[in-house]
């Protein structure tokens, strides 16, 4: 069980805005001989967990956007919220993107999109990423 909860807690970091890849430990895993669909569950969790953290970031630190020490540069945050805006809550199924995801799922919690829509939009694309993950590993494995 060691193993399916050192998945979790990687999908949970590659999620942040922290950068890490759990994609290789999810093949790793695989190749080992690990059950696929708690391979799936533990990294689809973690890994949809980890984007509430950037949701939860864009939600409460734009409070402090005045502030010296924020990190974004105004004008880009707003650049963003417009391309957002433009395309709506349905690019949150494409959170699970290496470029760009763990912005959107940041860039949510400022446009303060509902958590339940946010779990589930971000859930089902990161669900489906790991899925394919598995899918095609084990057609090579």
């Amino acid at each position: 069980m060691t193993a399916y909860w050192g998945l979790f807690g990687v999908s949970f970091l590659a999620a942040t805005l922290i950068p890490f890849y759990s994609e290789v430990a999810l093949v790793g895993l695989l190749a080992n001989g690990y059950d696929p669909w708690l391979l799936w569950l533990f990294a689809s969790t973690g890994n949809t967990l980890g984007a509430v953290v950037n949701w939860l970031l864009g939600r409460y630190l734009l409070h402090f956007e005045n502030s010296r020490w924020f990190p974004f540069k105004i004008s880009t945050l707003h650049r963003y919220q417009r391309w957002y805006q433009h395309f709506g809550v349905w690019s949150l199924l494409l959170s699970w993107l290496p470029a760009g995801g763990d912005a959107l799922t940041f860039i949510a919690g400022i446009m303060k999109v509902r958590l339940g829509i946010f779990l589930i939009l971000v859930g089902v694309g990161k669900g489906l990423r790991y899925a394919l993950i598995i899918a095609l590993s084990e057609q090579i494995l």
